[in-house]
């Protein structure tokens, strides 16, 4: 890598990555005592591993890792079918137990699917921009989301569904579609929602909505988890009630804590004010995510960035709504802070991916 793409390099989200990192294997050492931190030294373990993943992705051509993508998008298809003949783990048939790893192929196909998607926008693209907008067009990019998506949903997890939706809504808006598209599917979805939670939403979905409006209605069922979480929240105070020390999370009432939970474990033994540190780290991680984006050499970066944006932002709005109580849960983990490699290499293999980009903005030139 040439020395003005370092300079280039947006070095901030970096930063702010590895802080959150720090801040979640304080978290999981405190939340594992009773496992003797197995999944803190894990977690160790695959942080060195997706270091290592997002320096390779970093320094590998991004244009080159696109017109590749269909190779590791028809990968991720396979394995999307194939995790359906596995067994459920917790109602879903979403991993494959290798014994020391148990890897997720939905978290992994997220950044590659974004990444074939940038391609066939590109390709779509390249005569006449305006031409994303025609029905033909718009239909393959669509069919091309809609193919892993239905396979995510079928085994089932709702939560990366979205994600997914999240993603291809920030791509397109990117990539110039139509405001008449943005508002008919506004339309769309606000008459869709009653016949999709009537007819359409299975009974488990269903009953988390149910329980997110009205958590008491089974304390101790559906809705333990979230009145346990708003009680390790709301118990930290300030400044929290220290490190291991956190009632719920130390006597086994939170859970899962080291993964969907983990927010509540830092709101309740760490308190509001590093619980309120990491909302504005993550803010000021968006809003860069988006200025890569925005200065990106190409269009095909700016629609890559603002892919990965949506997967970031969803993720850090949907866990820490969740926890709260704001928002349904869906199981979808806090970005650079929950326990799981799948999870953790796929985050820094789209951070290294916003390095990328970043290092090829030509924003120094024009530094005296």
């Amino acid at each position: 890598m040439r020395k003005r793409e370092l300079k280039n390099i947006e070095w901030s989200i970096l930063i702010v990555a590895i802080i959150l990192c720090s801040i979640g294997l304080i978290a999981l050492f405190s939340a594992t005592q009773e496992t003797d931190h197995d999944e803190f030294y894990k977690q160790i373990i695959w942080l060195i591993i997706s270091l290592v993943i997002m320096i390779l992705v970093m320094v590998i051509d991004y244009e080159f890792l696109v017109k590749i993508s269909c190779i590791f998008y028809g990968i991720f298809i396979l394995l999307l079918i194939a995790v359906l003949f596995t067994a459920p783990i917790n109602g879903a048939s979403s991993w494959f137990d290798i014994g020391f790893f148990s890897f997720q192929p939905a978290e992994f196909a997220k950044v590659f699917v974004i990444l074939f998607l940038a391609y066939t926008i590109k390709k779509i693209q390249e005569k006449n921009k305006k031409d994303i907008n025609k029905p033909t067009r718009l239909l393959i990019v669509l069919a091309i989301l809609g193919l892993p998506l239905l396979l995510i949903l079928k085994q089932p997890d709702i939560g990366t569904s979205v994600t997914f939706i999240v993603a291809i809504a920030m791509m397109l808006i990117t990539a110039g579609i139509d405001k008449k598209y943005i508002i008919v599917t506004a339309i769309v979805v606000v008459i869709s929602i009653p016949l999709v939670y009537n007819f359409i939403l299975p009974e488990h979905a269903k009953k988390r909505i149910d329980i997110f409006l009205n958590p008491e209605s089974d304390p101790r069922g559906a809705g333990y988890n979230i009145i346990q979480s708003k009680l390790a929240i709301g118990a930290g105070g300030l400044t929290g009630m220290g490190l291991l020390k956190g009632n719920q999370t130390q006597l086994g009432f939170l859970y899962p804590k080291t993964t969907d939970f983990i927010f509540s474990v830092i709101g309740e033994e760490m308190g509001f004010v590093v619980a309120g540190a990491i909302i504005i780290m993550y803010v000021f991680f968006v809003s860069k995510c988006l200025y890569i984006a925005k200065t990106a050499k190409d269009p095909t970066g700016a629609i890559i960035a603002s892919g990965i944006t949506g997967i970031f932002l969803f993720h850090m709005v949907e866990n820490i709504g969740m926890v709260m109580g704001l928002l349904p849960i869906t199981g979808v983990p806090l970005p650079f802070i929950s326990y799981g490699g799948s999870s953790l290499i796929t985050n820094f293999i789209a951070l290294g991916l916003l390095l990328n980009i970043s290092s090829k903005r030509q924003k120094t030139i024009f530094v005296k």
